[in-house]
């Protein structure tokens, strides 16, 4: 598996989701089995009613022609593909994400 490292992804990552400033962190942390990629914000959160349906395909909070509501979906199926697990806590000021990959994978 590899990642892709080009800047501009990085760029139009942190452009989507920091649109109104704020602060993003990314951490690893290597477990006995899995490796954990932690991604943490100090936006506005996720509103509780939202969190149930944001790894729906096409699911979108935002308005029509700004977005096509396949990013998170998208990353779910990358990570379950790969035996992983991705998991949601968000309130206002933190929310984050994190994902673990089994260190052994097998396709």
């Amino acid at each position: 598996m590899a990642v892709d490292d080009d800047p501009e992804v990085l760029r139009a990552v942190e452009r989507d989701l920091m649109a109104e400033g704020g602060e993003l962190k990314v951490r690893t942390k290597l477990e006995p089995a899995t490796v954990m990629i932690e991604i943490r914000d100090n936006g506005a959160g996720i509103p509780p009613e939202v969190q149930p349906r944001i790894f729906e395909p096409f699911y979108t909070t935002k308005g029509v022609g700004e977005g096509t509501g396949l990013g998170l979906d998208t990353v779910y199926r990358i990570v379950r593909r790969y035996h992983g697990d991705i998991r949601l806590e968000s309130k206002p000021g933190d929310t984050c994400f994190q994902v673990r990959l089994p260190l052994d994978i097998k396709e």
